[in-house]
């Protein structure tokens, strides 16, 4: 019987430290677009699970600026901070299945050790209060070297990364961003994932994850880095500026240009939403740089 592809659900999910630059935008810009192109939904997420990192009112400013720039998204906004329920609960599956344990080395001890953290406390059999929690990938069989970005190609991981039993829950009591990432995903049915190439290395500890709960993984595209000079991205803490809600039009258009898909002046271009009608029709991965950064 021809089994039918699940339909298309797309997110963009910043994290309220600050408002959007352009670098952000891009993301959001690419995902909408990906998901719009496709019929699918796209679906917005407020990171907010690490307090001291985050702006007060950035998360409502974020909002108010895709809204300015046309970007609206399906459904309600999901907000991190209120799906601790859900963390606890895989949590409390990966415990009793022994796919986590305690560990109390410290950030010093493991930069001691060349900055890898080399599994001392797997075996240790630790309190979990007052330590964090790790993931233990000692018990997955056939691990993922490598994975397959829709834009980027085949991608090769790091070896140490394969072997690093990273952190799901930080000693402070705070969620870690793989686990949190991973499990929003689950639960909103996300069927791929769009976002800035600086999060590809985090992508085969998120693989992991889902193998170990049984998951489907969703498809990747990592897109191009905005980035003032190589290697140094747009970022809040580079204090990179807001982008412009007044007046969003020029930027929209070259954030589609940074895509790759510079806008024609035959299209009608008096608000954001002909632009991105205009987008939506002409969008394809194919036109947009096979870069992982690219240069302001």
């Amino acid at each position: 019987m021809h089994q039918t592809q699940p339909p298309y659900i797309g997110r963009f999910a910043p994290s309220p430290s600050g408002p959007l630059h352009f670098g952000s935008l891009v993301a959001a810009v690419g995902s909408y677009l990906q998901a719009k192109s496709q019929q699918g939904s796209w679906q917005v997420r407020i990171e907010d699970i690490d307090p001291p990192r985050e702006v007060k009112g950035a998360s409502q400013d974020i909002l108010d600026t895709l809204k300015a720039y046309g970007l609206y998204w399906d459904g309600d906004v999901i907000y991190q901070h209120q799906q601790s329920q859900a963390y606890e609960a895989v949590l409390s599956e990966l415990t009793s299945r022994q796919l986590c344990y305690a560990c109390s080395c410290t950030r010093k001890m493991i930069k001691e050790q060349g900055g890898y953290y080399l599994g001392q406390c797997r075996n240790a059999n630790n309190p979990i209060t007052n330590n964090a929690l790790r993931i233990n990938l000692h018990s997955i069989t056939h691990k993922t070297t490598q994975f397959e970005d829709k834009l980027q190609g085949l991608v090769k991981l790091d070896p140490t990364q394969i072997e690093d039993d990273f952190i799901i829950k930080r000693k402070d009591g705070l969620y870690a961003y793989n686990l949190a990432v991973v499990i929003d995903d689950i639960k909103q049915g996300v069927t791929e994932v769009v976002r800035g190439a600086d999060l590809i290395e985090t992508t085969g500890k998120q693989i992991s994850l889902y193998q170990l709960l049984g998951a489907k993984i969703p498809h990747y595209v990592h897109l191009p880095l905005a980035v003032t000079a190589p290697g140094l991205k747009l970022s809040k803490q580079n204090h990179a500026i807001a982008v412009n809600k007044e007046n969003p039009i020029p930027t929209l258009k070259q954030v589609l240009a940074f895509l790759g898909h510079p806008v024609p002046d035959h299209v009608e271009q008096k608000s954001c939403t002909d632009i991105l009608q205009w987008a939506v029709q002409n969008w394809s991965l194919n036109d947009v740089p096979k870069q992982l950064e690219i240069q302001l």
